[in-house]
């Protein structure tokens, strides 16, 4: 038993606190939810999100499960994927929904916009290739839109077709017809988003907490 000030903890949690910016106190309530989801195990796997109830219904469920084990989520990022993630990895990605704080300057504001982005950017960027192809654009459209009883494959399909030719229009500009879209990069993204406020929409609620510790 223990009392730890939002600002002090224990060794775990002053490790991630540094390289997240979370308060120990915000870590801590992270670990329950982490032990919730684990069944008090030492790790999570995909069969454990696969039980979230609020996730069930969600059209890109697979992919908001596939971003706790991506590696390009990390801080600092890596490659390929994880069949499993412990506590460290679980704050790392959740480290993305954290809202920017009020006192950060513009040129940090802007960095954590372009981390908000690129999370954002790897979940439908399923190959890892830099880009998000008109298959993988595509797939997502048909996810969304498969609960819908009045569209068919087919014109789900036609929905993705005509909204990536308009993604490429503003992307990259005039195009030939016999020129090839080969798909969104990362700096496409950035423009294609550039009045989204993905500070506002990207965040977890729970963390912005006004008491100063954390009791065990």
């Amino acid at each position: 038993m223990g009392i730890w000030h939002s600002l002090s903890g224990p060794p775990e949690y002053t490790k991630l606190a540094e390289k997240t910016g979370f308060t120990c106190e915000q870590i801590g309530v992270l670990h329950k939810r982490f032990k919730q989801l684990s069944h008090n195990e030492d790790a999570l796997r995909r069969e454990h999100f696969d039980a979230i109830h609020d996730l069930a219904w969600n059209p890109i469920r697979a992919q908001i499960i596939e971003a706790f084990f991506d590696r390009r989520n990390l801080i600092p990022p890596g490659e390929g994927s994880m069949e499993e993630i412990h506590l460290e990895e679980f704050v790392l990605v959740m480290s993305h929904f954290k809202p920017p704080s009020l006192s950060m300057t513009d040129e940090e504001r802007d960095g954590v916009r372009r981390e908000k982005l690129r999370f954002l950017f790897n979940m439908h960027d399923t190959d890892n290739d830099g880009t998000i192809t008109l298959q993988e654009y595509r797939h997502v459209v048909e996810e969304l839109l498969s609960r819908s009883e009045h569209i068919s494959k087919e014109t789900a399909e036609s929905i993705a077709d005509a909204a990536m030719l308009e993604v490429a229009s503003i992307s990259v500009g005039h195009m030939e017809p016999d020129e090839f879209y080969e798909g969104i990069t990362f700096e496409h993204f950035l423009k294609l988003l550039n009045s989204f406020e993905i500070e506002a929409k990207m965040n977890v609620r729970f963390l912005n907490m006004n008491a100063s510790t954390v009791c065990f």
